[in-house]
């Protein structure tokens, strides 16, 4: 890895070698969460619009030079299709919104279903250049499948914890790909607490994205690829939903990334939505500071449930960075962003996935952005993992009478 200087902890500074297996600061403990620092210099050697240009590879590997993966991780990289999801102009949407332009991002068209895959592929790729025979993760259900997925291709064991209020959906998902799979009584919170114990026990290699410094790497390949998709253009804002903040924070370093290689000349500034019921990150924005007040959460978008943001420090610096802010929006208007979302793009996404789309919503009741600007929102995951979620937010079907005259008399019709 000739193109990785080292890690840095985002707490204190304080720099560490990049080899081996490092999750956090030794002085700062789960709170210091390490960043990969690069050697820019040379990859912009190895990557530019026009390599990208020649590059026939449609994935997340097209952006290689970006992640901290050594020769050891290439038989670690798994056939599974990952990345360079869709990036559609939802012109009908920003009309009916009033908005300039306005471009959705769906990563639940990724192998399992979510925007974890991106961060599940390199923790797979990265544990089998370390040599580890198992893999585990603490999630409320997404990243947990997509480690169980990729876990399953590579032929690794994979151990789970995700709270047992986890969607059946996903939960299925986890059982179905072979992983070991405990059902905690308790919140996300709880179960990222003993998924941390088990692997220091047990020796398993940990993808937790808020703990391991190399899964926010995978992620941040989606800002790279908005960028791409638009002709390197530059969203005027991006909008994303936030629980623990890691992606959040992966895609404003994608962005950065790409400006410091010369792809992009401008940066977005970074919209971070949180549900009502799990919202650290929006009041510590408010109350400008870097400390987070527990509160249970409680939300239909189990996927970003998070009492205790783990990658919350880095959100927030990179949402300031960026001049960008969080806006929290209520269970009701992510049930009813799921259905508008559907009926007028014909994306399917969970709650946590339409967050992002009800944030927006608000933002345009609000006023708070620009006039005729270009937003991107993301979607990341499909309303396929949580079925229970989709039927609360739509109507139900009518029931019939297996005959014409029952539809006619349905449809008014005499």
């Amino acid at each position: 890895m000739d193109h990785v200087l080292g890690l840095s902890c985002v707490n204190c500074g304080r720099e560490f070698e990049a080899s081996g297996i490092i999750y956090h600061c030794d002085i700062c403990g789960s709170r210091g969460v390490l960043d990969v620092i690069y050697d820019y210099r040379l990859i912009r050697t190895r990557l530019s619009r026009a390599k990208l240009a020649d590059n026939r590879d449609r994935s997340m590997w097209r952006y290689m030079p970006v992640l901290p993966l050594g020769p050891g991780a290439m038989a670690g990289i798994q056939p599974l299709l990952t990345g360079f999801t869709p990036l559609y102009n939802a012109g009908r949407l920003a009309a009916e919104l009033g908005l300039g332009r306005l471009f959705i991002k769906d990563d639940s068209r990724n192998p399992t279903g979510s925007l974890k895959d991106r961060a599940s592929a390199v923790a797979v790729a990265k544990a089998v250049e370390l040599g580890q025979e198992a893999v585990c993760a603490a999630s409320t259900g997404n990243a947990a499948s997509s480690l169980a997925g990729f876990a399953a291709s590579a032929g690794i064991p994979a151990f789970i914890f995700v709270p047992k209020t986890a969607p059946e959906a996903k939960l299925a998902q986890l059982l179905v790909f072979g992983a070991r799979v405990f059902a905690v009584d308790g919140t996300y919170d709880e179960a990222f607490e003993l998924c941390l114990e088990a692997a220091r026990e047990f020796g398993w290699y940990n993808r937790s994205c808020a703990i391991n410094p190399f899964l926010v790497e995978g992620k941040k390949t989606l800002a790279f690829e908005i960028c791409e998709q638009m002709d390197w253009e530059v969203p005027d804002v991006v909008i994303m939903s936030v629980g623990d903040g890691c992606s959040i924070a992966a895609a404003w370093k994608g962005f950065k990334e790409a400006h410091t290689l010369g792809l992009i000349d401008r940066l977005p500034r970074m919209v971070g939505v949180q549900a009502a019921g799990a919202n650290p990150l929006t009041r510590a924005f408010a109350e400008e500071t870097l400390e987070f007040t527990y509160r249970r959460p409680h939300t239909v978008a189990d996927s970003i449930s998070v009492g205790i943001p783990r990658n919350g420090i880095r959100a927030l610096r990179s949402v300031r960075e960026s001049g960008g802010f969080f806006v929290d929006v209520e269970d009701h208007e992510i049930l009813s962003a799921m259905t508008r979302l559907a009926r007028s793009t014909g994306i399917f996404a969970e709650p946590a996935g339409a967050t992002s789309f009800a944030g927006l919503n608000r933002l345009m009741v609000s006023g708070s952005l620009p006039a005729g600007g270009t937003i991107a929102l993301t979607v990341t995951g499909s309303g396929l993992k949580d079925v229970a979620g989709a039927m609360a937010a739509a109507p139900q079907a009518t029931q019939i009478e297996p005959s014409l005259l029952a539809v006619r008399e349905i449809m008014g019709v005499h």
